[in-house]
This record gives structure tokens, C-alpha cells and sequence, in this order.
């Protein structure tokens, strides 16, 4: 067994013993609506995948809340505001890490050490994935729009009306400040199509 596992499975020992902590999520998850429920166990079956070792739906998020403040902040934004007051308060998501409440997030959302990045877009499809010092930011009022299939290098700022694409791969220090088609990689600053 190599050490990586056998620190995850001490990480999920003590995820267990905790677990009286997080009652109140487990609680919220199990009455909310079944949509919802879909949603979160959708982020969780993503990272889930980036494990080495294996968790089930309510395992993987008794683990991710407890291990992995930047999880916290996905869970708090998709429960909502009120309930996320009343319970994260004493266990509270990265401070570096924004996710503004008026952003709709579609199903598989996936960060990675998202250190510095604030999400403020007016929406973001499923399978959405983004690095460190990532902003999606508003300008004059408008916000973007991103499509499904999306992934952000790091340091890449999205500002304004920008619509991204579906099936679009944005490289690391783009500034994005026109729409991005479909299918495409995109890579500059300004940030242009490359393939």
C-alpha cells in the first residue's frame, strides 16, 4: 500500500470520527429535493474519481467536507444562502476561494486547488472544471455565460457579456473578453481560438 493511500484512509478515519459535525449537511441533503440531492452527489462523484481511494456517494461526502475546505464552498453555495448561514458558520468553506450566489452551476462541478478564484457568473453548465486564480467577473452589469464541457487553466479572467462555448478548453493566463465558440481551444490575451 503506498503512502498516499494510507494517509487517505486515515484522512476517512477521522472524516468518520468527526462525523457528528456534519449532521446538519447530511440532514439538508437527505430532505432537499431530489434534483438537488442529484447535483451534489454529481460534484462528489467527480472527485471522487480524483481518490485514490474508493468512496461512495455519502462516504465521499462525509470525506470532502471534512478534508477539502474549497468542497465546502461548492456544498454552501448549492445549498443556498440561508441554510449555508446556519451551518457554516463553525466549519466554513476557503476564504480564498468566492462563489457568488447568484451563479447558476450545472451538475460535475470540479476545482482544483482553486486558490484565489472568485466565480461570479450569470451561469456555468455541467462538467465545468477551473485552476487556481481563475475570475469570472462582471462588468457594466453583465456576467458570463459559460456552456458544458468547460475547463480553465489557471489564471484565467473572464470578464463581461463573454459567452463561452460548449467543449471548450481555455489555457492558462487568457483573458477572455469576446465569445468562444463551440469546440474549440483557445489559448492569448486577448484570448483567440487555436484549434
Amino acid at each position: 500500500m503506498n503512502k498516499k493511500k494510507i494517509r487517505d484512509h486515515i484522512k476517512l478515519t477521522f472524516s468518520c470520527l468527526f462525523g457528528l459535525l456534519y449532521l446538519p449537511h447530511f440532514l439538508y441533503v437527505m430532505i432537499c429535493s431530489e434534483r438537488k440531492r442529484t447535483i451534489i452527489f454529481s460534484d462528489i462523484s467527480r472527485l471522487n474519481k480524483q481518490e485514490i481511494i474508493r468512496l461512495g456517494k455519502w462516504s465521499g461526502l462525509l470525506y470532502h467536507l471534512h478534508t477539502n475546505s474549497y468542497y465546502r464552498c461548492i456544498f454552501f453555495h448549492r445549498i443556498g444562502p440561508i441554510w449555508s448561514s446556519l451551518i457554516s458558520w463553525y466549519r466554513p468553506g476557503d476564504k480564498y476561494f468566492t462563489i457568488s450566489y447568484k451563479t447558476k452551476i450545472g451538475k460535475s462541478f470540479s476545482i482544483a486547488h482553486p486558490f484565489a478564484t472568485i466565480i461570479n457568473a450569470d451561469s456555468i453548465g455541467d462538467n465545468f472544471a477551473c485552476l487556481q486564480c481563475t475570475t469570472l467577473g462582471d462588468s457594466k452589469g453583465y456576467r458570463p455565460i459559460i456552456g458544458d464541457n468547460v475547463s480553465l487553466g489557471a489564471n484565467v479572467t473572464i470578464i463581461g457579456n463573454v459567452h463561452i462555448g460548449n467543449n471548450v478548453t481555455i489555457g492558462a493566463g487568457s483573458v477572455v473578453v469576446k465569445d468562444i465558440p463551440d469546440n474549440c481551444v483557445a489559448v492569448g490575451n486577448p484570448c483567440k481560438p487555436i484549434k
